[in-house]
């Protein structure tokens, strides 16, 4: 395994906070496919290869989302759902970002709570 990449991304943080992964976004525009590439590849090492398997994403400085975004997002809550208690919950997510959500019906899909207070407590 190559852990050469494995530092910490300028896009997002990463903690431990007991038994939760919570990623934190710091740009607010996740618009950038190159960027966002390398989003992926970090988020998906966390389940992949480290199996952090209770994952808090916080959206609260991003405003912005592509499509690729939410793909991102879709296939980490796909990884973690084949996984035995695992969970992904996002919040943090203003007006403008539920907006987009709501129309993309992933408020079906996806758990969404107001913030990380809310969030730890799914789990």
């Amino acid at each position: 395994m190559n852990h050469l990449d494995a530092s910490p991304s300028p896009h997002f943080t990463v903690q431990k906070i007991e038994k939760f992964t919570v990623i934190e976004f710091r740009t607010p525009s996740l618009m950038d496919s190159v960027q966002l590439e390398e989003i992926a590849r970090s988020l998906y090492r966390l389940v992949d290869e480290e199996d952090q398997r209770r994952i808090v994403m916080d959206f609260e400085k991003v405003t912005y989302l592509s499509s690729q975004a939410i793909g991102i997002v879709l296939q980490m809550n796909k990884k973690l759902s084949a996984l035995k208690n695992s969970k992904l919950v996002l919040c943090g997510v203003g007006a403008r970002l539920m907006e987009l959500v709501k129309i993309t019906r992933l408020d079906k899909i996806l758990t969404i709570k107001p913030s990380q207070k809310e969030a730890v407590k799914v789990f």
